[in-house]
């Protein structure tokens, strides 16, 4: 489920504005397991893996969200990922997520969705 399916087309306007818009290459890592939560990126395009002790544990793509689940629970990084192809992302700090919860609230609701369904496949 996407970050911006219960989102209006000016909501996800907004999210896409509160953040910046990066492409990052395939092979790169924005994400390392056990490091401090200071970023998420939403994905426009491509796909990530998303991997624990080396081990894939899921695939990420567009539309979904990755590095919110530290964020959202104050807690390091419980996985690496690793860009699979050449990727189109928002970058979002912890401020702009707090901000964004706030103002619109079905991302704040998609944002604890996705980080609590990731703490259910730990």
């Amino acid at each position: 489920m996407s970050v911006f399916d219960a989102l209006t087309p000016d909501e996800i306007a907004r999210v896409r504005k509160a953040g910046t818009e990066l492409p990052l290459p395939a092979g790169w890592s924005p994400i390392s397991e056990k490091t401090g939560a200071d970023k998420a990126y939403v994905i426009l395009e491509g796909e990530v893996s998303v991997r624990r002790g080396g081990k894939e544990i899921a695939t990420l793509g567009a539309g979904d969200i990755m590095g919110e689940m530290a964020i959202v629970n104050h807690t390091l990084r419980t996985a690496t990922i690793v860009a699979l192809t050449r990727l189109q992302v928002v970058h979002l700090t912890p401020e702009a997520i707090e901000s964004l919860s706030r103002s619109v609230p079905a991302f704040g609701e998609a944002v604890r969705a996705a980080a609590a369904a990731r703490v259910g496949s730990d």
